[in-house]
């Protein structure tokens, strides 16, 4: 693929963020919003998946186009997602991310009801890693809840939908009863928090493993976490514990670890935050049949 892209000239280096976005009934609305509000140069690429009725004939490429200076695309299978453009599921698909390329499969109603957004969604999480972005927009159901925790697993960042701004709330409360959103917002207010999230140096920051900055404002921040939860995180994964701790200074939309340690002691709801967001582990184990056909026979 990369020797063909060098013969046609095609760029071959993906959007280095790619912000899924999940709606379903109410959409529309809400997607219209967000993308007035987003800047056509924003440096990062954007993949709509809607549930769609397997017969409805999108105009959304039409409709979408109307709102947003950005190329607004129909997704074919093997496309390469670049930065400041729009890509659009069709209907009767799941999709997945590879290497930053957008594959396409059929739907399979088999095995129950298909929920495309949590497809995707765990799927740009082990593609993109801290590069992924979820958004859950309006919409009946669940779809995207399970979605949003692999993107927290990985260190990506969630948005939700303020759920008494979506004209169908299902898909924004759950979402939301995870405790796993970062933002919560109405659409037009997510552009610009958006924005700030990905130039802050934090979230661009290669992970390293290794800490920047004064050891006693580590210390202060273990300290408030063990007065807080009894737990002492000193000997846990430094790259991890290091990482999600930026990322809390990036949410917040802090300078450095300095001034997040004086926003902890101000706000004790964050302590408790920062704990939640320590214990995210990768549930691989859960999704192991192996391990649970071992627990039920012996």
């Amino acid at each position: 693929m990369n020797e063909l892209n060098e013969l046609t000239g095609l760029p071959n280096s993906p959007a280095k963020y790619i912000v899924g976005i999940g709606a379903s009934a109410g959409g529309l609305e809400a997607i219209e919003a967000f993308f007035k509000k987003m800047p056509a140069n924003s440096g990062l690429a954007f993949v709509v998946v809607q549930h769609l009725s397997p017969d409805y004939k999108s105009l959304m490429v039409e409709l979408l186009s109307k709102h947003t200076e950005m190329p607004v695309n129909r997704i074919e299978d093997g496309v390469l997602v670049k930065e400041n453009n729009i890509y659009l599921l069709p209907p009767r698909k799941n999709l997945s991310s590879f290497h930053g390329r957008l594959l396409l499969t059929e739907q399979d109603h088999s095995e129950g009801l298909n929920l495309p957004i949590d497809i995707f969604f765990r799927s740009l999480a082990e593609d993109m890693g801290e590069f992924a972005i979820s958004v859950v927009l309006s919409g009946t159901g669940s779809d995207g809840t399970r979605g949003i925790r692999a993107i927290k697993e990985r260190g990506g960042m969630v948005m939700v939908q303020d759920d008494e701004t979506a004209k169908f709330d299902g898909m924004p409360k759950n979402a939301i009863a995870t405790g796993l959103a970062d933002f919560i917002l109405s659409p037009d207010e997510m552009p610009k928090q958006l924005l700030s999230f990905v130039k802050h140096p934090y979230a661009s920051t290669p992970e390293t493993g290794e800490f920047q900055g004064d050891d006693s404002d580590l210390t202060r921040i273990f300290l408030m976490l063990r007065e807080k939860s009894k737990v002492d995180f000193t000997y846990y994964k430094p790259s991890t514990v290091l990482r999600r701790i930026e990322r809390r200074v990036t949410i917040n939309q802090l300078q450095d670890l300095s001034e997040y340690v004086r926003f902890l002691q101000n706000n004790p709801n964050e302590v408790a935050t920062l704990f939640q967001e320590l214990l995210i582990g990768v549930t691989c184990f859960f999704r192991d049949e192996l391990a649970f056909d071992e627990l039920r026979d012996k």
